[in-house]
This record gives structure tokens, C-alpha cells and sequence, in this order.
């Protein structure tokens, strides 16, 4: 994991101090303005920078790094490569855009895309998926591990038959970058953290009471979006204050974020808001307060996945949320994985920057994060 000290001082760079606020009723916040427009000061200068370190502290490398020439392209063409995606989990929308990139960047680079899998959080099923795939002697396999430990000898396996391997945000343990695999990429996780705590501060005015709802698991990157809210709030919102914290494992994420959001709001009737770890188990405490009739509950999360998109756009429940370029990390790996058949050396870890998000711009950031128009459905639901 990250070194704490580093992280502070990573997140330190683009804090801003919070002045005190004037009191009000603990349900609506504080509407501090003051407070507000620096924490909007702050979301302006975190974008396009990278708070992130990678999985063994490594120093990020932009995404630039894994552009090919149109010579290595055309190199890459003529080996008339084999890939498979193996998929921790595949049913949301941030998947689904990882997978539409890499397949797009695949066909682009000639490279067959032969298997995509969907482990549905599950470890064994996982191991399972890379053995199924690797009998059909791919070249590239990437793929983001449920479980680091539990999946550990399945990957060595892939390394050890001379595939390449690249991972999304998380790496299985005891493999090293350059020896085991080509290089990890992923969103700046604690930066995104970072912007969700400043999204709620906006939202509260600089005060409130909030509960947490974090992912249950030893899963880095969703660790880093904890620590990256958590520390922010802590450090440049006292006057918000952190009343509970409760931990999901899923793989009903949406159901036990409900539960949680649902014991939270029982137990803190004049609750403010509560942040949740991304979009599924958001949507979980979106129902959860409108179960409770508190519509005016602040929820702040990570990654634009449609059904809080139109709660941004409607301005309802979401207030805002870090979002990562799913589709752009997708075609970043495909490139490194690419580039490492025809011998490129790549940097261990490559971090894509966080994406505030908020009702202003909930539409034009879909089209930045899947690189398409935003669905209809979506626009029409958009409250100027």
C-alpha cells in the first residue's frame, strides 16, 4: 500500500484551509460560501494532476508513455496477436467502458481479442476464467485481480508461460513490473477520493455531520478513494464531521450499501450526507433515502455510471463525484500490452488523472469519460 506520510503530502499540495463556519441545521449544512468557493478552487486545481502512487509506491507516468509509432503499430499488426480480458467484476458501466477501449485499441493494433471474462468478484471463479483462457495460448492477457493474494499463483502462471501482462489498478502479490508483467495502469484513485470530499464540502457548505460507506476488501484502489476522501474532509473540512463508517463486501454492493445507508440514517436522523466508495453502492443509498423521504441527503461517490449521472443531472441525491476515463485507460493498456510484444520497455505504473464531475458538467463529462454523446435519457433528464 501506499506509504501514508506520502499520501498526505501528495494530498497536502492542493488542500486549501477552511475558515469557521456560521451554524445551521445539521440535515442541510452549513451553505458557507466562502467555503464553498474554495473548495470549487481546489476541484479546478487538482484537474489533470495525479495524487496517486502505484501498488509498491511507484511514481506515475502519464498516459502519453504508451503511444506506439505508426512503425510499432505496424510492427504489432504483422505478429497477428491473440488477447483475453479477464474481468474481476463486469456488470457496471466503468467495466464496460474498460472493455469497449480495449477492444477498440486491440482492433485498431490488429490483435484478436479471443476471450473477455466476468469473475463476478469471485476469486476462484477467477482463477478458473485464466486457466479456460490461457488453453487458448493468448499473447496479452489483461485483467484487474478480485483478491491480490488469492489470485497470486494463476497470474505467476500466465508470466511464467511467456504472455504479457498488463493490470488494471491492482497487482497480485509478489509480481514485479518488468519481470512478472509488463505495467499497471489505472485512475488516480486517491485523487478522485480527494474530489468527492471536495464535491461534498461544496454541497454542505463546509458543515455537517456524514456516515462513509468503504469497500470491505484488500483491494488497493478502492482503499486509496477511502484514504483520499477521508484524509480531505479530516484535514480541510473540521466542521464536517464523520458520525459513522460502515464496510460492504458484496458482490450485492448496491443491496449492502442500502443496508448500511439504511442503519446510518436510523441511527443519525439529522445526517447530512453520506459518501459512498463508487457508483453501484451509491445507487444503493440513493434508495435508501428516498426510502427515508430525505431527499435532501448530500451523496458524493466515484465514477459516472449512468443511473447517478441522471441524479447529477436532475439534481437529486448526487451532489458530485470523482470520475475516472475508463474507456482511455482501456486503450492505454492495450497499448502497453501491445508494445511489450515488440520488445518496448513501459514504466511499472501509469496513472490517468480524476474527472470532477458535477450537474454543470455532468454531460459533457460522459462524452470525455466513454467517448460518446451522452444517451438520451440522460440528456433529457438535465434541469438547467
Amino acid at each position: 500500500m501506499i506509504r501514508r506520510t506520502t499520501l498526505l503530502a501528495a494530498a497536502a499540495a492542493l488542500s486549501l484551509s477552511v475558515a469557521a463556519c456560521s451554524s445551521t441545521s445539521a440535515s442541510t449544512g452549513g451553505q458557507d460560501t466562502g467555503v464553498s468557493q474554495k473548495a470549487e478552487q481546489a476541484l479546478q486545481q487538482i484537474k489533470g494532476q495525479v495524487l496517486s502512487k502505484g501498488p509498491n509506491g511507484e511514481t506515475p507516468s502519464p498516459a502519453s508513455v504508451a503511444n506506439l509509432t505508426p512503425d510499432e503499430v505496424a510492427k504489432v499488426k504483422a505478429l497477428g496477436a491473440k488477447a483475453a480480458i479477464v474481468m474481476h467484476y463486469g456488470g457496471n458501466d466503468w467495466a464496460t467502458a474498460q472493455i469497449a477501449g480495449l477492444k477498440s485499441e486491440f482492433a485498431r493494433l490488429g490483435v484478436n481479442v479471443i476471450a473477455t471474462t466476468d469473475a463476478n468478484f469471485k476469486p476462484d471463479k477467477q482463477v478458473s476464467d485464466l486457466e479456460t483462457v490461457m488453453t487458448q495460448k493468448p499473447n496479452i492477457v489483461v485483467s484487474i485481480p478480485t483478491d491480490p493474494v488469492a489470485t497470486s499463483s494463476a497470474y505467476k502462471k500466465v508470466s511464467e508461460a511467456g504472455t504479457k501482462l498488463v493490470f488494471m489498478d491492482n497487482v497480485p502479490q509478489g509480481m514485479t513490473a518488468g519481470k512478472d508483467y509488463v505495467a499497471a495502469v489505472s485512475a488516480d484513485n486517491y485523487g478522485n477520493g480527494v474530489v468527492s470530499a471536495h464535491e461534498m464540502a461544496k454541497a454542505l457548505g463546509g458543515k455537517g455531520t456524514i456516515g462513509v460507506i468503504f469497500h470491505q476488501a484488500d483491494f488497493f484502489v478502492t482503499k486509496q478513494r477511502y484514504q483520499g476522501f477521508k484524509e480531505t474532509i479530516t484535514k480541510d473540512y473540521p466542521d464536517i464531521k464523520i458520525v459513522e463508517e460502515k464496510g460492504i463486501a458484496g458482490p450485492d454492493f448496491a443491496g449492502d450499501a442500502q443496508a448500511a445507508a439504511n442503519a446510518m440514517l436510523s441511527k443519525h436522523a439529522d445526517l447530512s450526507g453520506i459518501w459512498a466508495v463508487w457508483d453501484v453502492p451509491a445507487e444503493g443509498v440513493m434508495a435508501a433515502a428516498r426510502a427515508a423521504g430525505r431527499q435532501d441527503l448530500k451523496i458524493a461517490t466515484e465514477d459516472l455510471g449512468k443511473n447517478v449521472a441522471i441524479a447529477l443531472a436532475k439534481n437529486e441525491l448526487i451532489v458530485g463525484l470523482g470520475a475516472q476515463v475508463p474507456f482511455d485507460q482501456g486503450v492505454t493498456e492495450a497499448r502497453l500490452a501491445a508494445g511489450a510484444l515488440i520488445g518496448k520497455k513501459a514504466p511499472a505504473y501509469v496513472a490517468l488523472s480524476a474527472l470532477p464531475v458535477d450537474h454543470s458538467n455532468v454531460l459533457d463529462a460522459w462524452k470525455q469519460v466513454y467517448h460518446e454523446d451522452a444517451p438520451k435519457d440522460l440528456q433529457d433528464s438535465y434541469k438547467k
